[in-house]
C-alpha cells in the first residue's frame, strides 16, 4: 500500500506542477485537426521548386500554432517562389502583391506570422555557417490547403519558413541542394 500512495503523491505531485506552470503547455504546439485532400483539376497545382500537390483521399495534418519564438528558433527552411504564375500561388498576404524572387523574402508558417502581426518585420536566417536577413511578406498556411487560394497544394507544417530564392542564394547553399534545409531563425 505504501507504493501506492508513494505514486498517488508523485503523480499528484507531477500534476500540480503542470497546473501551475502554463508555459509548460505553450511549449508544444499540437495539431489542430485534419483536412482531405481534394484532386486538383487539370493544370491547377503549379509543382515549380518541386512543390507537392494534394493527393485526393489523404489526410493532411493542420495547425492554428507554431513552436515558440526564441533567439535560436528551429525551422525547415523551404523554397517559394512569391512572384505571379508560380508555385506561391497567390499575391502575398501583407500586401496583396507578387514579389521579385530575387529579394530575400519569406513565409511563415501561420503561428509565426501571427495574424499579420510579423508583415514586413525582417527576421535573420542562420545556416550553412551563413546568415541573411529577409523580409517577411506572407503566411505559410499550416491551417489550410488543397484549394484554389492555395494552388492545390497541402497546407504547410508549423515550423516552416518558406524563402525565396534570394535567400538560399545568400546562404550559399548549391543550387542541387534547394527545396529543404534546417535552419534556425529569429526576429532582427
Amino acid at each position: 500500500m505504501s507504493t501506492f500512495r508513494a505514486l498517488s503523491f508523485f503523480l499528484f505531485l507531477l500534476f500540480s506542477i503542470l497546473a501551475l506552470n502554463p508555459s509548460v503547455e505553450s511549449q508544444s504546439c499540437k495539431p489542430s485537426g485534419k483536412i482531405k485532400g481534394k484532386k486538383p483539376p487539370k493544370d491547377q497545382c503549379n509543382r515549380n521548386n518541386d512543390s507537392e500537390c494534394c493527393e485526393e483521399g489523404k489526410y493532411y495534418t493542420v495547425y492554428k500554432c507554431s513552436p515558440k519564438v526564441s533567439t535560436h528558433t528551429k525551422a525547415v527552411l523551404t523554397l517559394n517562389s512569391f512572384e505571379k504564375g508560380k508555385d506561391g500561388g497567390g499575391p502575398s498576404e501583407c500586401d496583396n502583391k507578387y514579389h521579385s524572387d530575387n529579394t530575400p523574402i519569406v513565409a511563415l508558417s501561420t503561428g509565426w506570422f501571427n495574424k499579420k502581426s510579423r508583415c514586413f518585420k525582417k527576421i535573420t536566417i542562420h545556416a550553412n555557417g551563413k546568415s541573411v536577413e529577409a523580409m517577411v511578406v506572407d503566411e505559410c498556411d499550416s491551417k489550410m490547403g488543397c484549394d484554389n487560394e492555395h494552388d492545390y497544394q497541402p497546407p504547410c507544417d508549423n515550423n516552416i519558413v518558406d524563402a525565396s530564392k534570394a535567400v538560399w542564394e545568400a546562404l550559399g547553399v548549391p543550387k542541387k541542394d534547394w527545396g529543404e534545409m534546417d535552419i534556425h531563425w529569429s526576429d532582427s
